[in-house]
């Protein structure tokens, strides 16, 4: 296994401004929010990285701490069936939803995002329960659309549609979507199409305003997608310590919004090391990929084998790669490792890339993780000047 790349030679460059009307230069400010690990152990598939089940008191926690630094949104995902190995990778998760109606009754400022896994839930009771906890946190609601990749979350049910699902993911998906957008903005819904048929189908009260709606696209058929249904879309950072790597996708969603005349942009993952030196967060960079789950990460692999439709840029060829790079542990998303100061300095670096609407982390350790993005990150940021 090849060791990480070291961050201490990594020159930072100078973030791009913009020019205020009066002449001034100025970083744009960007929203940052936090991927909530709604399973155990979080991102990271190691037996020597923190180990913790998900439970709503942690979760709640961490969303408190967030909304107290002044974050702007947190994330959870949906999985119905983890991937084994000694580390039981995401083998005991929390449902989506029910969560964030408990965190929204528990908070008062920072937006949520739960995840619809939508081959289990009719878009109309998914309408309704957003509408739901719409009336318990108003206009601080989204959902999150998961078509699926993982076909044993769904055989163990009996509700898998087989693997020619891969190829029409998108399509259920959109009637999914546009259905629970009939419902939110007309109190009712008649759509027919393919996959869903309304019949005077009925939603009242309605949310208090838009429910915004977040997709998870990178291949192009997920950003066409994205690009006609979606206000974000979830797009994975790339490498180590290369925060502008993701700039092609995020330009690649840029030109399919602008095709579908709307307004999409990225909601880019990275997950943040820090410490108060480089090579004290290299050395926890070290530690957990040294613990690799090799078996866990062998279940990965199968599962995205299925999609045959997958092409180079989508999550199935994205999470998981040939001769398991150092990046596996985490699911190759992009990691950023260093010290306080040149990680802040990386995320502004991230913040510059044109189209990104803004940037979800993921900590090694949670709770520790965003104090010291709260107290030691944030405050170096020239992106979230003013807005902590």
């Amino acid at each position: 296994m090849s060791a990480a790349p070291d961050s201490k030679r990594r020159k930072l460059s100078a973030p791009e401004v913009a020019e205020t009307s009066n002449g001034s230069a100025e970083q744009a400010t960007v929203d940052i929010g936090v991927f909530i690990p709604i399973g155990n152990n979080g991102w990271l598939i190691s037996t020597t990285s923190p180990q913790y089940m998900p439970s709503f008191e942690l979760n709640k926690q961490i969303v408190q701490k967030a909304e107290g630094y002044g974050l702007d949104f947190a994330l959870s995902m949906i999985k119905l069936r983890g991937f084994g190995g000694k580390s039981e990778f995401w083998d005991h998760n929390l449902e989506s939803f029910t969560l964030m109606s408990a965190i929204a009754a528990v908070t008062s400022k920072i937006k949520l995002f739960a995840s619809t896994a939508i081959l289990t839930l009719p878009p109309p009771l998914v309408a309704r329960m957003a509408s739901t906890i719409d009336s318990i946190a108003p206009g601080r609601f989204g959902v999150n659309i998961v078509t699926g990749w993982q076909a044993a979350e769904y055989t163990q049910m009996g509700i898998w549609p087989g693997d020619s699902y891969f190829g029409y993911r998108y399509d259920y998906a959109s009637e999914y979507v546009q259905v629970m957008k009939d419902l939110w903005t007309k109190g009712s819904s008649d759509f027919k199409g393919k996959h869903f048929t309304m019949t005077d189908c009925k939603l009242s009260p309605p949310p208090s305003g838009k429910i915004p709606i977040v997709a998870a696209g990178q291949s192009g058929r997920g950003m066409e997608f994205a690009a006609n249904y979606a206000d974000f879309d979830f797009i994975m950072g790339t490498g180590y310590n290369t925060p502008l790597a993701f700039a092609d996708a995020s330009e690649r969603l840029k030109d399919a919004a602008a095709k579908a005349g709307r307004d999409c942009g990225a909601m880019v993952l990275f997950m943040v090391i820090a410490d108060e030196t480089d090579e004290a967060a290299e050395a926890k960079w070290k530690t957990y990929y040294e613990g690799m789950d090799l078996d866990a990460l062998a279940w990965i692999g199968e599962m995205t084998s299925k999609d045959k439709n997958a092409d180079q840029n989508s999550t199935a060829k994205t999470i998981i790669k040939k001769d398991l790079p150092p990046g596996s542990v985490n699911l190759n998303m992009g990691t950023l490792v260093g010290s306080y100061e040149n990680v802040a300095g990386m995320l502004d670096e991230v913040a510059t890339v044109g189209g990104m609407k803004g940037i979800m982390l993921v900590f090694d350790d949670f709770l520790e993780g965003l104090d010291v993005f709260g107290t030691k990150i944030q405050p170096l940021m020239k992106s979230r000047k003013g807005r902590a």
